[in-house]
Order: C-alpha cells, then structure tokens, then sequence
C-alpha cells in the first residue's frame, strides 16, 4: 500500500499532474492567456479602442459638438436670442410700453386725471359747494 502510494500514486502527483499544472496548464495561463491579454486585448484597449476614445470621440467633442456648441449654438444665443431681448423685446419695452408707461398713461394721470382732479372736481368743491356755505341761501340756516 505504501509503495502504491509512494511510487504511483506520488509519481502521478508529482509527474504527470503536477508537469500539467506546471507545464501546459501554467503554460496556457502565461502563454496564451496573458498573451492574449498583454497582445490582442491591450493592443484593442491601447490601440483601437484608446485609438477610438482619443481619436473619433475626443476629435468628435472638440470638433463637431464643440463647434456647435460654441459656433451655432452659442451664435445663435449670441445673435438671435440676444438680438431679440436686445432688439424687439427691450425696444417693446423702452418703446412701446414705456412710451405708453410715459405718454398716453403719464399724459392721462397728468392730463385728464389730475386736471380732472385739480380743475372740474376742485373747482366744484372749491367754487359750486363752497359757494353754497358762504352765499346767502337756504343753506345759511342749516349752518349757522
């Protein structure tokens, strides 16, 4: 049993299964497999695909989408979007409405309403009512 053990059974151990291990299976993980890792898929990640990150990609985001961004998209801001707060909404508002703000509105508050205000109104109060109270009329005796 022991010399079963110590001879076959080691001597596979030690021979065949361990020249395996040691030999084609290492062999494979080092040769092949980080052959292909180190060669093939490295060179893919390294080459082609960094190739394609720095290349296509990186060339893409500052060249075209870079270029839109900061030629139409940003002229377009700059140009028509400003040129119409700039243009035709300020000039609606400093024109337009502040026109009307100062002109007919203004002109109305100041003109109609106030001389309104000052002279139709005042001057009834001032001249039709007071009149009453001062004159002799019958309205003497109700406020003496």
């Amino acid at each position: 049993m022991d010399g079963w053990m110590d001879g076959w059974m080691d001597g596979w151990m030690d021979g065949w299964m361990d020249g395996w291990m040691d030999g084609w299976m290492d062999g494979w993980m080092d040769g092949w497999m980080d052959g292909w890792m180190d060669g093939w898929m490295d060179g893919w990640m390294d080459g082609w695909m960094d190739g394609w990150m720095d290349g296509w990609m990186d060339g893409w985001m500052d060249g075209w989408m870079d270029g839109w961004m900061d030629g139409w998209m940003d002229g377009w801001m700059d140009g028509w979007m400003d040129g119409w707060m700039d243009g035709w909404m300020d000039g609606w508002m400093d024109g337009w409405m502040d026109g009307w703000m100062d002109g007919w509105m203004d002109g109305w508050m100041d003109g109609w309403m106030d001389g309104w205000m000052d002279g139709w109104m005042d001057g009834w109060m001032d001249g039709w009512m007071d009149g009453l109270r001062s004159s002799d009329t019958c309205l003497d005796g109700w406020t003496t």
